[in-house]
């Protein structure tokens, strides 16, 4: 509203915030920012000088690719603490989004610098497992989320179930996620023995043993791909190579470190007649 003085023209006001008059009449049509008035003969918009700063804040806040929608939480916040607390959220998620460019950026430079991976391929043979376990249809988008969060409620789960872990933990990657980039997913923690109850999505699962060629990947997960690439060739061209889950084993992962290069994680592809990860995917029990 307008504080009883004059008011600013589109364009004026336009100079005095660095806001486009095609900016301005979109915050105005989206309700982000009205006018103080409107001409009634000419229906020119009308500015008063006071609201230049709630222009500085939105033209900030764009410029952070802060959504309109999360834009009108902070404008019209109760209080300073919800104003806060809105752009503090939006902070950690650019965070989130600036380590993973640098994760990409780092991997491309290594895949220009060093195009062939020197990695040793074994053959071994995996034992059954008694997991406790989250399982769900993930898409390939959001599996790094996902998969942040089910560990956290499976490690919570093994504490509150007083469960003993007896190795590092894993995840399945189902073909069809994969080929869809969408598709079943399990995160699993191995346990010495099932434990009488879990609680939230855990449930205690039996993950099937069996050949398998392993190849060490070391560094961020963002590189996974080319140890995939190379193991998948060997398990080929060896002709050995089967049509089972991939299996990851997080050996050195975020629950031991915050750096990705120090992560260690061993992949697994399924051999011809070996791991058996299929059951693992049906669906839980009711």
């Amino acid at each position: 509203m307008s504080n009883g003085g004059a008011t600013l023209s589109i364009g004026e006001f336009s100079k005095l915030t660095h806001l486009s008059v095609k900016a301005l009449r979109h915050y105005h049509d989206v309700g982000l920012l009205v006018p103080a008035a409107i001409d009634r003969g000419s229906r020119y918009r009308r500015y008063d000088a006071a609201q230049a700063r709630d222009a500085q804040l939105i033209r900030r806040l764009r410029a952070l690719d802060m959504p309109i929608e999360s834009i009108r939480v902070v404008t019209t916040a109760a209080d300073a603490a919800a104003r806060d607390a809105a752009i503090s959220e939006h902070l950690s998620r650019m965070e989130g989004e600036l380590a993973r460019t640098r994760e990409v950026v780092a991997s491309l430079r290594s895949l220009l610098s060093e195009p062939h991976l020197d990695i040793g391929v074994e053959r071994r043979r995996l034992d059954d497992l008694t997991t406790l376990a989250i399982r769900a249809d993930v898409s390939r988008q959001h599996v790094d989320s996902w998969c942040g969060a089910a560990f956290g409620e499976l490690w919570s789960a093994v504490q509150d179930a007083g469960a003993e872990v007896s190795g590092p933990g894993g995840g399945l990657y189902s073909a069809a996620f994969f080929a869809d980039d969408h598709g079943p997913v399990v995160a699993y923690l191995p346990v010495i023995s099932a434990p009488a109850s879990v609680r939230g999505r855990a449930e205690v699962v039996e993950v099937g043993g069996g050949e398998v060629l392993v190849a060490t990947h070391a560094g961020p997960f963002a590189d996974l791909d080319r140890t995939y690439a190379l193991l998948g060739a060997a398990a080929n061209e060896l002709g050995i190579a089967g049509d089972g889950a991939i299996r990851e084993l997080y050996v050195v992962g975020p629950d031991v470190t915050a750096d990705p290069l120090r992560f260690r994680t061993e992949v697994c592809w399924p051999l011809d007649g070996g791991a058996d990860s299929h059951a693992t995917f049906r669906p839980p029990v009711a």
